[in-house]
């Protein structure tokens, strides 16, 4: 195995054939040579993508959790919007580092965590005169609404340059449709008013 993804976050990994081809593959990892996106939906709305460039080790009191902390290591997440909802935000994020839990932990530090994170989202957070759909998709939700959809990588033998990409799994779909559903009924309502 070159790098992992947390437990329940689906998409992409890359694993080598051989020793050789791992090494060099862990060697381009390093050198920031393989690209990685993400899709995810957080709690809030973001007006702007940007990143956050803040080091991460070891949680001070939670050994299972990772936290920012200044004595960590490295690590930058760039992130942009791709679809904004009434109270949740659909984001596409490229790692630069590859830190355990980083999505995670940037996202949960600029106060907007991943929908469904067990570790670092906290309770559900229902908008206000939610539907039906929505509260029930919200509380059945249980993981953290990411998914690994590119890699972009040098081929450790041939060198050419290889992609991939993976659509995001049907409960992230559902998840978005009824965010979608949502907000379109909650713009309704405020043409009515």
């Amino acid at each position: 195995i070159v790098h992992r993804l947390d437990k329940d976050t689906t998409g992409l990994m890359v694993v080598a054939k051989s020793v050789p081809a791992q090494t060099r593959l862990v060697a381009a990892l390093q050198q920031r040579n393989v690209t990685r996106e993400y899709e995810a939906v957080v709690v809030g709305t973001m007006t702007a993508g940007g990143l956050v460039d803040k080091p991460i080790g070891r949680h001070y009191t939670k050994r299972t959790h990772m936290a920012v902390h200044p004595m960590g290591k490295p690590a930058i997440t760039h992130y942009r919007v791709m679809e904004h909802f009434r109270a949740h935000t659909r984001l596409r994020l490229r790692l630069e580092t590859g830190r355990t839990h980083q999505i995670r932990v940037h996202m949960a530090h600029i106060m907007h965590p991943l929908v469904g994170d067990p570790l670092y989202g906290g309770r559900p957070r229902l908008p206000k005169g939610a539907s039906e759909t929505l509260v029930e998709c919200l509380r059945s939700f249980d993981r953290q609404a990411l998914h690994a959809t590119m890699l972009r990588l040098t081929h450790p033998i041939t060198e050419e340059v290889m992609e991939w990409h993976r659509p995001i799994p049907e409960d992230m779909v559902q998840l978005i449709d009824a965010l979608r559903e949502d907000t379109k009924q909650f713009e309704e309502q405020m043409d009515w008013l």
